[in-house]
């Protein structure tokens, strides 16, 4: 007599799997709806992944989650394509208790990932399409090299200290480098060739990262003017205080500005947020939370700097808010006043009209 072989079918059936990514190896929790199935190390590929699944859960409806993290979001689109239907989520926002902070090892985040997942604990944080990833590394990428310059400007300004060498007069209080000052700098003599050398060899780092920085304003402009940019690039350009670099800085970490539902969360998103403490009749209101999109934050905040000065609207509530408290927490309202302009005529697709709060 034969025996009876079962045929696999998990049709219907649910089944969560927590992923703990690194560069060489993936710690992976499986679940399904009653039971935990199993904690193992795969090497980092998605097809592997999608492999193990179908051998074991046939026709089953598969979930996965990773935190957010070094590896970006191609996982996310592999193991969507794939059939997977995946979420990446804010590691600050997955439940932890005490002793996993403690014992925090992968196959713990791996298990706590999969258990959060099928409880349906997890919100999922908004990915960008593959295009605007790339556009978007364009100005993460320029803010990246004007940081560099600055650290370059500051090392050869602490050699002339160092050294006591002063700036002539007419070069003194100037943040942008001429031509000629640059041209001091690069005839001056040290007593040794050691010291003139590494001096020109900073200089020479100052050149080549601000000819790059040229290169990539160029491709930046070029880049508002295509047919998805151009139109909300005009938009944005109205309101005082935001030029070209902050309007495609805004459009490319922003993208869709209808996912957000009211200005509060716009406002979360960018990392405006003062921390708060409730207790009893007191209510504290701190520093800004340590989270948000950095990229984004400062860039909305140098705006808020310039509308300050040049919008008579906002530059009569700074003063206002000056009178109550310190400049730099009189900017940060200003920031919220400006993101608020920025919400209205993304979503009115109307300019900016001068005297408007």
């Amino acid at each position: 007599m034969q025996p009876k072989v079962k045929t696999l079918d998990f049709t219907g059936q649910n089944i969560y799997a927590g992923i703990d990514t690194h560069k060489k190896s993936w710690a992976v929790s499986i679940y399904t709806d009653e039971l935990y199935h199993k904690t193992f190390t795969q090497p980092p590929k998605a097809e592997n992944l999608y492999r193990y699944l179908e051998k074991h859960f046939p026709n089953g409806t598969f979930y996965s989650v990773y935190e957010a993290g070094y590896c970006g979001f191609w996982i996310h689109e592999q193991l969507q394509n794939l059939g997977i239907n995946n979420i990446v989520v804010n590691p600050a926002d997955v439940p932890t208790t005490d002793k996993e902070k403690k014992h925090k090892i992968d196959p713990v985040d791996s298990n706590k990932l999969a258990r959060h997942l099928r409880n349906g604990d997890l919100e999922a944080i908004y990915i960008h399409d593959r295009d605007i990833q790339e556009d978007r590394s364009l100005t993460r990428i320029r803010r990246t090299l004007v940081k560099e310059i600055t650290r370059y400007k500051n090392r050869i300004k602490s050699k002339l200290l160092y050294f006591g060498i002063e700036i002539p007069e007419h070069f003194r209080d100037k943040s942008y480098w001429s031509k000629r000052f640059i041209n001091w700098l690069s005839e001056l003599k040290f007593n040794r060739e050691s010291g003139t050398r590494s001096m020109r060899l900073l200089i020479e780092h100052v050149k080549i990262l601000r000819k790059d920085l040229l290169e990539i304003t160029r491709e930046i402009r070029k880049l508002s003017m295509q047919e998805y940019y151009a139109e909300r690039v005009k938009l944005l350009l109205s309101i005082h205080g935001i030029g070209l670099i902050t309007a495609m800085t805004i459009l490319t970490e922003i993208d869709d500005i209808n996912r957000f539902d009211n200005l509060d969360k716009l406002v979360s998103y960018v990392g405006l947020t003062p921390t708060s403490k409730s207790s009893g009749d007191n209510d504290i209101h701190g520093e800004m939370i340590n989270r948000g999109n950095k990229f984004l934050r400062s860039a909305i905040i140098e705006s808020a700097w310039v509308a300050a000065r040049v919008d008579s609207v906002l530059h009569m509530d700074f003063i206002g808010y000056c009178r109550r408290m310190k400049r730099n927490n009189a900017i940060i309202r200003i920031a919220r006043k400006l993101l608020s302009r920025v919400s209205f005529v993304l979503k009115t697709e109307f300019p900016y009209e001068d005297g408007i709060e």
